[in-house]
């Protein structure tokens, strides 16, 4: 039993939102037949070059949407499950000293990765369930890479893990081309749907024009579909803040969609980069 995880990140500095963060997971046992069935709608669409975000525009939306809809069934089936991570403007980081200043991207990832899914929440395996990581393209030194997948690996002293038999191991963490891998195509629409309207990119009209363009009409779209899709999932959801855990402490594993606002400890509130003051 293996739970594969593919990660990406985005927009590290938007508007009113940044930092963002994505995860998809699917059991081994699902693996094969859910990358078979993207694939296979990919091909029946005629979506021959990889699936992203940026490349949604109208006379692509139609496809998009098709191929959204098989994603979000695989989520609401559990076939899949979905984290988005991310920051806001509005919480100010108490003073960094130069080691989180200069590590921030990899701190942060490596809580995405230890907390997001909720694997210490998931249930106990009498056998080892490794963890296998898909990282995009990280841009950084080799060294900084190394460094991090070290720390992943660390993930194995904590005790909740350990006792549910959950382990990572360094050569099951890699970078990889998301060209060649359909999940993670499928991670880039979600993650691009969420900073897209968290940082009201939907308002946006091209320099001069008093309307908007006809790309961010069609991303404005895509993205309701994918909200009304999380919304039955999870009646009442808020895009901006940390989805609920309904009472139980389990569900931050067992819901197969879930948002995260990262608030740093001691952060202080600045409102003046909020919404409503701008």
């Amino acid at each position: 039993m293996e739970y594969v995880i593919y990660c990406d990140e985005s927009d590290s500095s938007g508007q009113y939102y940044g930092n963002f963060y994505g995860g998809l997971l699917v059991r081994s046992s699902d693996l094969i037949s859910t990358i078979e069935a993207l694939e296979s709608k990919k091909t029946e669409l005629n979506l021959e070059r990889e699936l992203k975000w940026q490349r949604v525009t109208g006379n692509y939306l139609d496809k998009y949407l098709e191929f959204s809809e098989l994603l979000c069934d695989m989520i609401a089936n559990d076939i899949v499950k979905v984290r988005i991570m991310f920051t806001q403007n509005i919480h100010t980081p108490g003073r960094y000293d130069d080691y989180r200043r200069e590590n921030k991207y990899f701190l942060l990832y490596y809580q995405f990765v230890k907390h997001a899914f909720g694997l210490q929440y998931s249930p106990r395996h009498e056998s080892l369930a490794k963890v296998r990581v898909y990282l995009d393209k990280m841009p950084d030194t080799r060294e900084k890479v190394e460094s991090f997948k070290d720390h992943l690996e660390s993930l194995n002293k904590n005790t909740s893990l350990r006792r549910n038999n959950i382990l990572f191991q360094k050569e099951q963490i890699a970078e990889i081309d998301s060209k060649h891998h359909v999940l993670a195509q499928s991670l880039d629409i979600m993650l691009g749907a969420m900073q897209f309207r968290l940082n009201d990119k939907h308002l946006e009209k091209p320099e001069g024009q008093r309307t908007r363009g006809n790309r961010t009409i069609a991303k404005e779209k895509l993205y309701k579909y994918i909200n009304k899709r999380i919304r039955a999932m999870h009646p009442g959801f808020n895009i901006g803040v940390s989805t609920g855990i309904k009472g139980d402490i389990k569900n931050r594993w067992n819901h197969p969609y879930r948002h995260w606002l990262f608030v740093p400890n001691g952060a202080e509130v600045d409102l003046s980069k909020g919404k409503r003051k701008k």
